[in-house]
C-alpha cells in the first residue's frame, strides 16, 4: 500500500476504477478498485478516476473475481464484498435452488458461496460481518492493523460507537484483543460505551497467546488445496521431528540446588 499511495503522489491513478451506480441512485459502489480507492485517500487526492457500468450482482461479481484474479490475494474489504454479493446473487434466484426450502434459501446461499471459494459458511458469514464495519476500521482490517476476529466482534457495535473505538486505537496504539472486542460489543449492547472506557479497554495489557495460529490460506501456499489438515499437521509434525534431531543437544534439565551446609 505504501508503495501504491508513493506511485499515486507521483503519477496520479493510471487506471480508472471501475463503478456501479446505487441502487438507490445515491452515489456509486466500487466493483473494482478498492486499492485504489484507498490509496488516492492517503495519497491526498479527493477524485478518483472511475469507469461507470450498470451491472447486476452476478456480472459484479465477475468483474470483481476477474480483478483479483488479475492482481492477487484480495483485501479482506474486497473478499467481504464479493462474498456479500454472491450471496445476494444465489438469494435472488429465489426457488430455483433445487431441493431448498423457501425458508432455508438464505442459509443454503451461504453454504453454496462457501464451497464455492473453498471456506465453511461460518467464516463467509464473518467475512460478509466486515461490510458492517465503518471505514475506519475496515481500513485498518486491511492494512492489518486490526485482527480479523476481533472486527467481526467490532462489527455488531453502533457505528458512532466503533468510529470511537478507531480514535482510541489510533491514540492508545494498540487495537483490541478477541476478548476486549467482546467486552466492547456486549458494553455496546448495554448502553455503557463511550471513549473512556474503549480507552480503558485498550489500554489495558494483553495476556499472551499461547497458541500458534496459522491459516488454511497461508498452509495452502506450501501444500496445495488439495491436502487436508489433518495431512498438513502430520507432514508438518514430520518436518519438525527431523528438525530436531539436526539440532545441538541443549540441556532441558535445570541444575539442582546445592544442597545447604549443615
Amino acid at each position: 500500500m505504501a508503495e501504491l499511495v508513493g506511485t499515486i503522489k507521483e503519477h496520479g491513478v493510471m487506471t480508472p476504477a471501475t463503478v456501479r451506480p446505487e441502487k438507490d441512485g445515491n452515489g456509486y459502489e466500487i466493483v473494482a478498485g478498492h486499492r485504489r480507492h484507498r490509496g488516492s485517500e492517503m495519497a491526498g487526492l479527493e477524485e478518483l478516476p472511475c469507469i461507470v457500468r450498470s451491472m447486476t450482482d452476478i456480472e459484479a461479481v465477475r468483474e470483481m473475481k476477474n480483478s483479483n484474479k488479475q492482481r492477487g490475494e484480495p483485501l479482506p474489504s474486497e473478499l467481504a464484498k464479493l462474498l456479500d454479493l454472491e450471496v445476494e446473487a444465489i438469494k435472488h434466484q429465489g426457488g430455483r435452488l433445487d431441493g431448498v426450502a423457501e425458508g432455508d434459501i438464505g442459509k443454503r446461499s451461504v453454504e453454496i458461496v462457501g464451497e464455492n471459494n473453498g471456506m465453511n459458511y461460518k467464516k463467509v458469514m464473518r467475512y460478509i460481518r466486515l461490510n458492517s464495519l465503518v471505514p475506519e476500521l475496515l481500513n485498518k482490517v486491511d492494512e492489518k492493523g486490526l485482527g480479523f476476529m476481533p472486527a467481526v466482534e467490532l462489527s455488531y457495535i453502533k457505528p458512532k460507537n466503533q468510529r470511537l473505538v478507531a480514535v482510541s486505537i489510533d491514540g492508545e496504539q494498540s487495537s483490541p484483543s478477541v476478548a476486549q472486542a467482546k467486552r466492547l460489543r456486549e458494553l455496546d449492547k448495554e448502553g455503557k460505551l463511550n471513549g473512556d472506557v474503549i480507552d480503558g479497554i485498550l489500554s489495558e495489557k494483553k495476556k499472551e497467546d499461547k497458541g500458534v495460529i496459522i491459516s488454511t490460506a497461508e498452509l495452502e501456499k506450501y501444500f496445495g488445496k488439495e491436502v487436508t489438515p489433518a495431512k498438513m499437521k502430520e507432514q508438518i509434525m514430520g518436518l519438525l521431528d527431523e528438525w530436531k534431531q539436526k539440532q545441538p543437544p541443549q540441556l532441558t534439565k535445570a541444575p539442582k540446588k546445592m544442597e545447604k551446609d549443615k
